[in-house]
């Protein structure tokens, strides 16, 4: 039951950040939509890799994974990678991950990587973004790829909030909920 009432809450409260992105005449609903759903995951993203204290930048839970920076880092080229092929742009090529090891620096390249993604959008259309581009095997609309930019994303602040929590940290998406109940 209180599972149910946190997912509402954050229903609720990501809901209206989310339509804020998009001006409610909006010629291009589906690129704002998508824009306001990245943006929100991105930020997630920018203030979990801030929150995560220098010293813990190579904890690995386990030795088969990646270091929490180079989670930052393989964030930081997935946003190049997909945002540049859906623009139509060469890949700026960044290689963060492997890279750059320094809080400093992994903060600064996805922050890098989120601004690039966003005037990516902000030249986006509703019209550009049903065009098709090639990836990998696949001929996907210019928007469905940011979109799996969008999933990837997700899926990795999914990681990187296990790495926070094994550290003691609280999330960002978490900051200023109720704690789960003892058990």
């Amino acid at each position: 039951m209180k599972k149910t009432l946190y997912l509402c809450l954050a229903v609720i409260a990501v809901g209206p950040a989310c339509y804020s992105q998009a001006p409610a005449s909006s010629s291009n609903p589906i690129t704002q939509s998508e824009k306001g759903l990245y943006s929100v995951i991105a930020g997630s993203v920018v203030g979990a890799a801030a929150k995560m204290p220098e010293e813990n930048y190579s904890f690995k839970p386990t030795p088969d994974v990646r270091s929490f920076g180079q989670l930052v880092g393989h964030v930081a080229d997935a946003n190049y990678m997909f945002c540049s092929q859906a623009a139509g742009e060469t890949n700026p090529g960044k290689n963060v991950e492997k890279t750059k090891t320094s809080k400093a620096d992994l903060v600064a390249a996805v922050k890098d990587s989120v601004a690039y993604c966003n005037k990516v959008y902000d030249n986006m259309t509703d019209a550009k973004g049903s065009e098709k581009t090639k990836f990998r095997s696949f001929d996907l609309a210019k928007l469905t790829l940011l979109s799996l930019n969008t999933a990837h994303t997700d899926e990795h602040y999914g990681n990187m909030v296990t790495y926070l929590r094994l550290k003691g940290i609280v999330p960002p998406t978490s900051a200023g909920q109720p704690p789960p109940p003892a058990k």
